[in-house]
């Protein structure tokens, strides 16, 4: 079984993470397979419109800790970050060959690179148990894109709030600062996300498009912009290896900001 899975019913495709006993953690691996299923949508004539969700018991629970923040420094240093060098997400959200909408359908954890991706969709269904939190700050790296894309949805000082905070907050909270398009109950995220889809398709699909490749030029721009004031070197710091060893060894981390 792939770690991502691209299915269609009709003129909606489905995205599925698909590594539920890790609760959906991102690794190089399904970074990769993500970007696969992303552009087999898009390929997709039939298709029109797309529901990324996750297998199991959450939609995505961040990176692979283990796997990309606990990497050799050297191979960190020659990275120049935590992820490979293959399979970056943003490209297929930001240079699609056609720009087709996505809806992100989540329940449970939707944590760190899980909320970038849920960010980077056109339109959020999130279930009443789904919690989120921005994890880059709590592991010691770089939460400008966050900061900056969740303002750019008019989170205003919720935004500060998260970002320098590190907290988890919940999907009545998101919803209240417009960080949702829809709120359902528990385990109807993905029957609001396909009524939701269903709505979509009542429209000319190029009118559509015009909307997804507006709002993606622009989200384009801001994450542009967080990529160019960010901190070059924070992935290399002590505090970052720390935070990352004691997450994998539950215990509370010692910070001495170096």
């Amino acid at each position: 079984m792939s770690l991502v899975e691209y299915t269609r019913e009709g003129q909606i495709g489905y995205i599925t993470l698909n590594r539920p006993e890790k609760l959906n953690a991102i690794s190089d691996e399904m970074s990769l397979a993500l970007c696969d299923a992303l552009y087999a949508f898009y390929d997709d004539e039939e298709a029109m419109i797309a529901i990324l969700s996750g297998n199991g018991r959450a939609f995505c629970s961040g990176a692979d800790v283990k796997q990309r923040q606990l990497r050799p420094k050297e191979e960190l240093k020659k990275l120049g970050g935590p992820s490979a060098r293959e399979g970056n997400i943003r490209h297929p959200f930001f240079k699609p060959p056609h720009a087709k909408p996505i809806i992100a359908a989540m329940h449970s954890y939707c944590y760190g690179v899980g909320l970038r991706i849920a960010l980077y969709c056109d339109m959020t269904v999130a279930s009443k148990d789904a919690k989120f939190q921005v994890t880059e700050i709590a592991r010691g790296i770089d939460a400008t894109p966050f900061w900056m894309m969740l303002t750019q949805r008019g989170a205003g000082v919720f935004a500060d709030d998260v970002c320098f905070t590190g907290r988890v907050w919940n999907a009545e909270e998101a919803h209240r600062v417009n960080l949702l398009t829809r709120l359902a109950e528990n385990g109807e995220h993905m029957k609001v996300a396909k009524e939701l889809a269903e709505q979509v398709l009542n429209n000319p699909p190029l009118a559509v498009r015009a909307m997804v490749e507006a709002r993606r030029s622009d989200l384009e721009h801001i994450e542009a912009k967080a990529y160019s004031i960010r901190p070059r070197t924070l992935h290399l710091s002590e505090d970052f290896r720390e935070s990352a060893l004691a997450f994998v060894e539950k215990r509370k981390p010692v910070y001495k900001g170096r």
